[in-house]
């Protein structure tokens, strides 16, 4: 009975891997599923405390990637602290607007995140006295660097399920 859990809890996380492509929180449904299925398997040792505190580190870990690189993005190429602001709000704003506008699965949230951090960082750093052609490449830089940070949580978010199966059928 307990392969069947196993089971069942490999492929929910994979649903949940899949939403951290929506920028969603994928990798905290698969900290918060694995955990109420440990409590609730608590006798039968399926996972161990410390598996349970690694994969919660991993996720908290994965949003601090996702959050700051954008911002880094901007910082790097030369641009603001005004200019990550943008990114970060626009991000944000590019999400909600790709998810809608965009209606392919995954893609629209992704095309979103990553324009609205560009345009975001752009319009910031043009309102605070930049030109408009170094504000298109710091946008450029905010929306590539939203992107490494949106995969970056992802793969994160691979080595926690991996980690997930191995202590679901070898405890």
């Amino acid at each position: 009975m307990i392969c069947i859990w196993a089971i069942l809890l490999l492929a929910i996380n994979g649903v949940w891997l899949l939403l951290t492509l929506l920028t969603l929180p994928g990798n905290w449904l698969m900290v918060a599923t694995t955990a109420l299925l440990a409590w609730w398997q608590w006798d039968r040792g399926m996972f161990s405390p410390w598996v349970l505190v690694a994969i919660a580190a991993l996720a908290a870990a994965g949003e601090v990637v996702e959050f700051i690189a954008s911002a880094v993005g901007v910082r790097k190429a030369g641009g603001t602290r005004l200019g990550g602001l943008g990114a970060l709000v626009g991000g944000l704003a590019g999400l909600v607007a790709g998810t809608f506008l965009i209606p392919i699965p995954l893609v629209g949230s992704l095309v979103g995140t990553c324009a609205g951090a560009c345009v975001g960082a752009m319009t910031f750093e043009a309102a605070g006295g930049r030109g408009a052609k170094q504000s298109a490449r710091l946008g450029l830089a905010a929306g590539a660097g939203r992107l490494a940070g949106t995969l970056g949580k992802f793969v994160i978010g691979v080595l926690i399920y991996l980690i997930v199966a191995a202590a679901a059928f070898w405890p």
